[in-house]
């Protein structure tokens, strides 16, 4: 059976010499928060020209483009800033470096995920933490000790299915090495739609984005849910409280995937 606390522990143990170790090179750590935050900040410009000109976007104003957009950030910061190493899979394999963390008495998906030293994602949180600002400063959001519980949960559940996206990308890579065109699809895929009001799209799309591939879920329809921006859903709005939940599934399930690669690796030579 898996100690869970032990697995934390040596986790946070990980992440933390991780992070030390990016820490020692003080002259890279503000050039590569800002470029995350300025690569992220970049995106929401083109919003915010957008929203200059129309106004509002499937009738979606700026402040509440920015809770959305703020709220996929932070998912998206969370599960980087946790897993960054984990995109790396086909590298470690390709190196022999992923042979010598089967070697050793740690989960090798927590190893893997603190192998990488980089701080962009935390210029991706930090962006997403401005701009979340920013929406509820020039929002109107009805906040309540439930809306407050449930934003949390849902950002949780946004890491969550990105990670799991991730996570099931590096169980292909046991397999077939090199992800590269996979992953590029997948992030790309998931950068451009997950940020923006779905109602920019026919009722089909987003009963895809949905139901097959579950991006709306990210941020899309939690946001709507807490904006109250439900009229124009072409899914039940009730669906928006299930992220947290789609999350934990998602994940769940790309982590059995992983393991069950796992049992089927052999080694780079092969």
């Amino acid at each position: 059976m898996v100690d869970l606390r032990r697995e934390i522990r040596l986790y946070l143990t990980m992440r933390g010499a991780a992070l030390r170790s990016a820490l020692q090179y003080r002259g890279n750590i503000a050039v590569m928060v800002l470029a995350g935050a300025a690569y992220q900040g970049s995106g929401f410009a083109f919003v915010w020209v957008l929203l200059h000109t129309f106004g509002t976007v499937a009738g979606w104003t700026l402040g509440q483009i920015a809770f959305l957009y703020g709220m996929r950030l932070l998912s998206h910061a969370l599960w980087l800033v946790t897993l960054d190493g984990v995109t790396q899979a086909d590298g470690a394999i390709r190196d022999g470096h992923f042979d010598r963390m089967l070697l050793r008495p740690v989960n090798t998906l927590s190893h893997l995920a603190n192998t990488s030293r980089s701080l962009l994602p935390y210029g991706d949180l930090s962006m997403g933490l401005l701009i979340f600002v920013l929406a509820v400063t020039i929002g109107d959001v009805n906040w309540s000790p439930g809306s407050v519980l449930f934003l949390i949960l849902a950002v949780v559940g946004g890491a969550l299915i990105e990670a799991s996206v991730t996570v099931l990308i590096a169980g292909i890579a046991v397999r077939v090495i090199s992800t590269w065109a996979i992953r590029t699809a997948a992030y790309d895929t998931i950068d451009t739609l997950a940020s923006y009001p779905l109602g920019i799209f026919g009722s089909g799309i987003q009963q895809v984005l949905t139901y097959a591939l579950p991006v709306a879920f990210i941020a899309f329809l939690p946001a709507s849910v807490v904006l109250g921006q439900t009229d124009e859903l072409a899914v039940p709005a009730a669906l928006g409280y299930l992220t947290p939940v789609v999350g934990v599934a998602l994940f769940t399930l790309a982590y059995l995937f992983w393991s069950r690669q796992l049992r089927h690796y052999q080694g780079i030579g092969h």
